[in-house]
């Protein structure tokens, strides 16, 4: 930042424009025309110039980032690709939605599934072991009807 010194020697060195003086420093065209170089480095008012100098330059850059971020943020929510990806969000929890409905509703068809299958392999089980039990019998019958051929000589 200019130091109040540089402003003061700009404005003594001869005929200035002040307006472009006061638009260059970031000050007030009174500011430029109210300085003076007859104050010492250790002058309480001139040291408040100086900071005053510094002050109007830095509210500059604040109000310049300040700026700046807004429009990277309004450009970021509003780009094309900020969209798609809202766009693809929103599909994504529709679809998560979908999905998870789906589950409950097969969950319940699953349990009721699960009940039926229970009992169906319950009576596929005992008539297997039916089956087995008859099939024991019937290899006896056929034992039994083959030994009595064979002692009445067959």
């Amino acid at each position: 930042m200019p130091k109040y010194e540089e402003l003061v020697k700009e404005k003594n060195k001869g005929p200035v424009d002040i307006e472009a003086m006061a638009k260059k420093y970031n000050m007030s065209v009174t500011d430029v025309k109210q300085l003076k170089d007859d104050r010492g480095p250790l002058d309480l008012t001139r040291q408040i110039g100086e900071l005053q100098c510094e002050i109007a330059g830095l509210k500059t850059k604040v109000h310049d980032a300040e700026l700046e971020t807004s429009l990277v943020k309004a450009i970021g929510i509003n780009s094309p690709e900020m969209k798609a990806a809202k766009e693809e969000i929103n599909d994504l929890k529709n679809k998560m939605a979908d999905l998870e409905e789906t589950l409950k509703s097969r969950d319940y068809t699953r349990q009721h599934d699960y009940k039926f299958l229970i009992e169906e392999n319950r009576r596929l089980e005992e008539e297997r072991n039916e089956v087995v039990m008859d099939n024991k019998k019937l290899a006896h019958q056929v034992e039994d009807q083959l030994s009595r051929l064979r002692k009445a000589g067959m």
